[in-house]
This record gives structure tokens, C-alpha cells and sequence, in this order.
């Protein structure tokens, strides 16, 4: 007997009450292809066995390959006190305290969390944590659409699509429009956001705008113009929503210094690995002026009335077990750990060596170019980037699988992260960060050398 704690009858209320004809339909956005089937789980089988079988399904990962993956997710080398310290039973737990200030331990951390992502975004309010990036920038758009009471938003194309399409999903529901603004196709700016194209949608004053989200760096690496941006938001009564990635804030503006009213970001650089989508953190920052907008918890210290220490709930304003059926987000609470895990690895490491991190994977990414540019594989746009470029590679889909076959995980091929755009489609988006080593940037170039040899090869080939 299954355990569910409502009867066929609830349900049929409920789904009666919503306007929905059964479960299926609340699932109607999601694919097909990636609705779970039915299990068909065999039957037991002894531990030694199935360790066996769980060993031999994790060795067909390839843990041999020169890494140049980012696109949103980066490797670091994380201190391991991090994971030391996350492993201890104090904190080892996905729940929230809902009795919070008997947790003193628990608010601590997220206070500690709140404060130093406040001080590296420069924003005056950082929420305990989201679900991952794109649900913390959806996220970031609701509160503008909340403030503002207007329901249009713009997002540069700059933003990476998978946070576009979270922020449309998000919007869907509630009758909201997220508009797309292009990328600049040619010259100088080019892979940057179109601030023409932005100033004209702006000055629709039919459809008032709530927001302009833009991403620092972008999804191809590139820097943005994000002061002229936001000025740009100002000046048509919009708020300016910045993307950014934590790492760089080190040596970049960080948001609240170039006007940014809401910041978002990712918080998987901050030491935690890479893994199969997660779970990662959401970052949240924003102004005081915002403050009853931000979903989540808002942690403050406080002293008792003999002067102790203290650390209090100070605000979750928009949470379902404050405004139940009026709550405009929802935070669950197994991010906490994850949130944890960014507080340790900045203190950690502390500013100075942030900016090292940062400041490392910036040189390495310049070493990547010029080995690449010379294996024959230049940059597909001229702009200023950090750590992350993308290179014109001929067929570049193709390239990519058969560097593969050499060892070579070659970043991202850009006809995958952006399909509908002719222009990228001979791009991979490569990353470098501070890990990344000298010898693997020497197999990357040699393996593309060779590859690009053998398809001109090819190609002279079929033309005789």
C-alpha cells in the first residue's frame, strides 16, 4: 500500500478547484523526453553485488579528459576544509530551522552567507539561498514585476539560455512577458547586448518595462557594458537585474557599484564541484529599497537582554509558511548546506585569494588563446573576456566529438547552447580557470591542430 496522505477524493477537489482535468496536465510544460517512465527495478540482489554493479556503472565515467568546460559551471580546487567541515553532524541536514532562533548555529552560517555575498556584490540584502542560478534570476525578475507592478521584462540574449528559458517558465504562469534583446552581430561589440536594440524596446511606452536583465560576463565569455545598460533601465523607470559570476566579482565592478537593483547569480564557483546539474546554490542580492521583495530568509545579529551575541529570523516576507496561499516564491531549504559550503570556501581563501583565483584563470585563458589562435582556431569575437572565449572552429559539432576521442573535452559547442543562432554555429565556448595547467593547453591545441588538418584534408579530398 502506497503511502499518501490524501485520498482519490481530495485529489479530485483539488484538481476540481484549480481547473485542471487530472495530474498529467500540471506537468504539460515539461518535455516528454523527460518525464520519468515507469521503474522496472530487478529484483534484490546481495550488497557485494550490487556494489559491483554501482562501481561498474561509475566507471564509464571518463575522469582521464583535459577539461575545458564552463558554459556556466567551473572547475575550482576547493580547500578541503570546505568538505571537511560540510561532513560534520551540526550541519549535515537539508532542513530549515522552524524554530529558528533555537538554531543559533544554523542562523549563524546564514548570516555569515548573507554577509559575505552582500560585501562581494555590493548590494545591501542577500537571501539565504535559491535552487541554482536560473531560478534565482526568475526569481529576480518576479520581484522587479512585484515592485514595479508592470509585467514586461527584457533579457539580453547575453543571459545563458537555460536561465532564459527558467525565467519564461516562470513568467508563463502568470501572464508575465520576458522579451528577448539580440546580440550585436558584427564589428568591435560584437556577441555583446544590442543597446539600440534596447533603448527602442525601452521606449515602448505601451508596454512599460519592469526590468532589463543582462549577465556580466555573458553567455560567450564577453564583458558588458553594464553601467551604460542600467542607465539605459533607469531612464525608461525600469530596474536593472545583473547576472553575474561569483568568481569574477573579484576583479570586476561588482553589481550595487555600477547601479544594479537585483543581482543573481550562481554560486557553484564557491566551492562546489561540478556535478550532474546540481544541486548548486542560487544567488540573490539586492538594495534596501527592495528589501520586502526578496523571497527567501534574511538572517540579522542581535544581542539578548544580557548582552549575548544573538542571531534572529529578521525577515522571509514572501514565504508560504508566512503568506500561505499568497506567497510569491518557493524556497525549499536543501540549498542551505550548499550556502554553507560558498561561506566556508570565502573565508577560506578570503579576498586575496579570490582575486587570485579569478586573476589565475584570466591568465590561463589568455595562454588558451594564443595556443588555440595559432592551432588555427582564432576567437569568434573581438571583445575583452575574462575567462572564458568562444573560437571559429569549421564544423565545429564534429570537431568537438572527435577531440573527445583524444582525450579532449573542447567546451561546448555553440550550435548546442544556442541552436536557433546561424552565427554561432561554427563556435565552441572553451573555459580556462586556475587549474587549468600548461600541459593541457598544449594537448588541446596540438588535438586541434591535427583535427583541423584532417578535415581540410578531407574537404580537399571531396572536392577533387
Amino acid at each position: 500500500m502506497p503511502y499518501g496522505p490524501h485520498t482519490a477524493e481530495a485529489r479530485e477537489r483539488m484538481l476540481r478547484t484549480i481547473g485542471v482535468p487530472d495530474v498529467e496536465a500540471l506537468f504539460a510544460d515539461i518535455p516528454g523526453e523527460l518525464r520519468a517512465s515507469a521503474l522496472r527495478l530487478p529484483g534484490p540482489v546481495p550488497e557485494l553485488e550490487l556494489a559491483a554493479r554501482l562501481e561498474a556503472l561509475a566507471a564509464r565515467n571518463r575522469t582521464d579528459l583535459a577539461s575545458f568546460l564552463g558554459a556556466g559551471v567551473y572547475r575550482h580546487w576547493t580547500p578541503p576544509a570546505v568538505d571537511q567541515l560540510l561532513l560534520r553532524g551540526e550541519w549535515y541536514t537539508a532542513y530549515t530551522p522552524y524554530q529558528p532562533e533555537v538554531s543559533q548555529g544554523t542562523l549563524q552560517s546564514i548570516y555569515e552567507y548573507e554577509s559575505l555575498l552582500a560585501e562581494l556584490t555590493g548590494l545591501d540584502v542577500v537571501s539565504a539561498s535559491h535552487y541554482d542560478g536560473a531560478a534565482a534570476t526568475a526569481e529576480a525578475a518576479l520581484m522587479a514585476c512585484r515592485q514595479t507592478r508592470r509585467e514586461r521584462v527584457l533579457v539580453s540574449r547575453g543571459v545563458h539560455r537555460h536561465y532564459r528559458e527558467t525565467l519564461a517558465t516562470y513568467f508563463g504562469g502568470g501572464g508575465l512577458l520576458a522579451e528577448e534583446i539580440p546580440l550585436v552581430v558584427g564589428g568591435p561589440d560584437a556577441g555583446t547586448t544590442d543597446l539600440v536594440a534596447l533603448e527602442r524596446r525601452l521606449a515602448d511606452g505601451d508596454r512599460p518595462v519592469a526590468a532589463v536583465v543582462a549577465a556580466q560576463p555573458n553567455v560567450l565569455g564577453l564583458l558588458e557594458p553594464m553601467a551604460e545598460i542600467g542607465r539605459l533601465a533607469h531612464t525608461a523607470g525600469a530596474l536593472f537585474v545583473a547576472v553575474v559570476e561569483p568568481v569574477s566579482l573579484a576583479v570586476l565592478a561588482p553589481p550595487g557599484s555600477y547601479g544594479a537593483d537585483i543581482a543573481a547569480g550562481e554560486g557553484q564557483p564557491l566551492g562546489i564541484a561540478p556535478q550532474y546539474g546540481g544541486p548548486y546554490l542560487g544567488i540573490l542580492a539586492t538594495s534596501d529599497a527592495l528589501v520586502r521583495q526578496i523571497p527567501g530568509r534574511l538572517v540579522g545579529m542581535t544581542t539578548d537582554l544580557d548582552g549575548r551575541r544573538a542571531f534572529v529570523m529578521t525577515m522571509r516576507a514572501r514565504e508560504q509558511d508566512i503568506r500561505r496561499d499568497r506567497a510569491a516564491s518557493n524556497i525549499c531549504t536543501n540549498q542551505a548546506l550548499l550556502a554553507l559550503a560558498a561561506s566556508i570556501y570565502l573565508a577560506t581563501i578570503g579576498p586575496h585569494g579570490l582575486r587570485d583565483v579569478a586573476a589565475g584563470g584570466a591568465a590561463r585563458a589568455t595562454a588558451l588563446e594564443t595556443a588555440l589562435s595559432a592551432a588555427g582556431a582564432p576567437r569568434l569575437h573581438p571583445g575583452p573576456y575574462l575567462n572564458e572565449f568562444a573560437i571559429r572552429v569549421p564544423d565545429a559539432p564534429d570537431v568537438h566529438r572527435r577531440l573527445l576521442d583524444r582525450g579532449i573535452l573542447a567546451g561546448v559547442p555553440l550550435a548546442d547552447l544556442e541552436p536557433d543562432d546561424a552565427d554561432l554555429e561554427d563556435g565552441l565556448l572553451v573555459c580556462a580557470t586556475e587549474v587549468t595547467t600548461e600541459a593541457e593547453i598544449e594537448r588541446f591545441a596540438a588535438a586541434l591542430r591535427i583535427e583541423l588538418a584532417a578535415a581540410r584534408s578531407r574537404e580537399t579530398a571531396a572536392v577533387r
